[in-house]
């Protein structure tokens, strides 16, 4: 915003302002109060707060007004639809700024791939600010479509796009002084550097935010957010669609009667059924609030506290100056959303997401090639006693544990009990694949197969029984990448991701209806209903996530 005279004469009264908002509780962060003012806004800007006439008036006696809401990390591509489609949805809830990390794109296809995502989120309806990818592959060796390097990413660092470095996952190349890391590390000295921060001891923790490591998305008590925020760094409190962490930690803020302006909000991973079922992270601040948190210091913690950290002068306050991204209540406690403004203009919430169909890169679609893959390849010696993955329900972790697991002739024989797990190689056609022994999965008679695998994004594929796990691993290759569902040798369910075999096009109700239609295909196979069969498998391949994981050289510990 240009200040100009004009602007001047609204902001002290001597001329009527293009927009008023009279008479609502608006929240001041300042002094975290509510009072009962109007709000002047011209060309998307906020001019005043007081008393103001204006040209246009709307009359919210009666309602709360607050700063949109900010989604302090997050991952565009884990929606499966058109990253705008998201920004769409979400923008209903109040989120009108997104803070995302593109990493699922670079994995696969590098520079093309995070270009795609900020050109396809250019024209969003709501801001959209880019990290660039720290750890592409997440640690050294990985099979991965590319490779993000300390050149790569400073050359990176200079596209108006970006923000600062996305999450540093790779831990121990930080504490290590590993030289490539540290180039990328100095490259965005001047920027926000998010990390990726699990199981550090107090003293690596140390060494780690002394490398200019900013926040944390990865806490899962109260106890490590504390020594997080002791140690300088903002911990961002995740409510996805499979990490569940904000009940924990806020009891744990609300118990010690802690002091907030270290902690925000963010989704990670959230899908837009569930979106549109809970709300995104107008669904934080209310579950927040009702496990006892101040309504004003959690609505800070949704917009004033992330937009400080990330530097965004203009938004997480309603004052002069700042940004009309408001989102306008129908009570303080429990986040019914009456209205959202956007850029000053009131969003209609009941419109339809309409697809642009913009041409994509021909290099972007269907990327699967893994050669001439034998059902040899599946197969498993076991002597003994046998590492296996454990699922955590509600979690993202693993555990390990070492059992007796079926077998005939020393060659691994799955059950419902411990299923089948491979990760094959999808970019090259190595032939690499690792196999391994799952628990807690608890597929019964097929297979589940996907390209979503974080964060390299292989082929990764469970199953009960080598012939599903066949047809599944074809079907994938055929259909470009996606989901893949088999039953007793038939593929009873399919969602194609054509683009990079992690997103499609398709709007997100075709996409919502497919993906709950074979949600309740896993669970008739065994799957228990607490784990999303999708998003737990998506994550058994990430290799920062303690504690095992499975990989396309194998299971490893993490």
């Amino acid at each position: 915003m240009n200040y100009t005279k004009k602007l001047s004469h609204i902001a002290q009264g001597l001329e009527p302002a293009p927009l008023v908002l009279k008479g609502a509780h608006v929240l001041d962060v300042g002094n975290e109060v509510w009072s009962i003012e109007d709000i002047a806004i011209s060309d998307g800007y906020i001019i005043g707060v007081g008393k103001y006439e204006g040209l246009e008036e709307i009359d919210y006696t009666g309602k709360y007004i607050v700063p949109g809401f900010i989604d302090a990390h997050l991952h565009l591509e884990s929606t499966l639809v058109n990253p705008r489609e998201l920004v769409h949805e979400a923008s209903r809830e109040g989120t009108l700024t997104y803070i995302v990390d593109p990493h699922e794109a670079g994995n696969v296809a590098g520079l093309k791939g995070i270009q795609y995502m900020i050109d396809e989120t250019r024209d969003a309806r709501g801001d959209v600010y880019v990290m660039a990818p720290s750890c592409v592959p997440a640690v050294p060796g990985e099979d991965n479509g590319a490779l993000l390097d300390c050149d790569t990413l400073s050359e990176l660092c200079n596209n108006p796009a970006i923000l600062g470095l996305g999450e540093v996952m790779d831990c121990y190349s930080v504490i290590g002084a590993d030289a490539d890391m540290i180039g990328k590390l100095n490259a965005y000295k001047n920027r926000v550097v998010d990390g990726h921060i699990i199981g550090l001891s107090p003293k690596q923790l140390a060494s780690y935010r002394l490398a200019g490591i900013t926040t944390n998305h990865e806490c899962i008590t109260y106890e490590d957010a504390k020594e997080q925020v002791r140690q300088g760094l903002y911990v961002w409190i995740r409510e996805g669609s499979a990490a569940h962490n904000l009940e924990a930690i806020v009891t744990g803020i609300v118990d010690a009667e802690s002091p907030v302006d270290r902690y925000g909000f963010c989704t990670d991973d959230k899908h837009i059924e569930d979106i549109r079922r809970e709300g995104h992270i107008s669904y934080n601040i209310r579950k927040a609030i009702e496990l006892g948190l101040n309504p004003i210091e959690t609505y800070k913690m949704a917009s004033t506290y992330p937009a400080q950290c990330y530097g965004l002068k203009d938004i997480g306050m309603i004052a002069p100056g700042y940004k009309a991204n408001l989102v306008i209540l129908n009570d303080e406690s429990n986040v019914s959303i009456y209205d959202v403004i956007y850029n000053g203009v009131i969003i209609d919430r009941h419109e339809a997401y309409e697809s642009s169909r913009r041409p994509v890169p021909e290099e972007l679609l269907y990327t699967i090639n893994i050669g001439d893959f034998k059902k040899s390849q599946l197969s498993l010696a076991v002597d003994g006693e046998h590492p296996v993955i454990n699922i955590v329900p509600g979690q993202i972790v693993t555990a390990k544990t070492i059992e007796s697991v079926p077998s005939e002739n020393g060659v691994f024989t799955p059950n419902s009990e411990f299923n089948k797990i491979t990760c094959i190689e999808r970019y090259k056609a190595s032939g690499r694949n690792g196999v391994g022994v799952l628990k807690g999965f608890d597929i019964h008679n097929g297979a589940i197969a996907t390209s979503f695998a974080h964060d390299s994004h292989n082929l990764i594929v469970v199953g009960d029984n080598d012939d599903d796990m066949m047809i599944a691993i074809e079907r994938i290759r055929n259909i470009g990448g996606g989901y893949v569902i088999v039953r007793s040798g038939t593929v009873v369910g399919e969602l194609p991701l054509e683009i990079m075999g992690l997103i499609t096009n398709e709007p997100h109700h075709t996409v919502d209806k497919k993906v709950a239609d074979m949600k309740e295909i896993a669970y008739d196979m065994g799957i228990r209903r607490e784990l999303d069969p999708f998003i737990n498998l998506s994550f058994l391949a990430l290799t920062v996530i303690p504690e095992i994981r499975i990989t396309t050289k194998g299971v490893v510990e993490c």
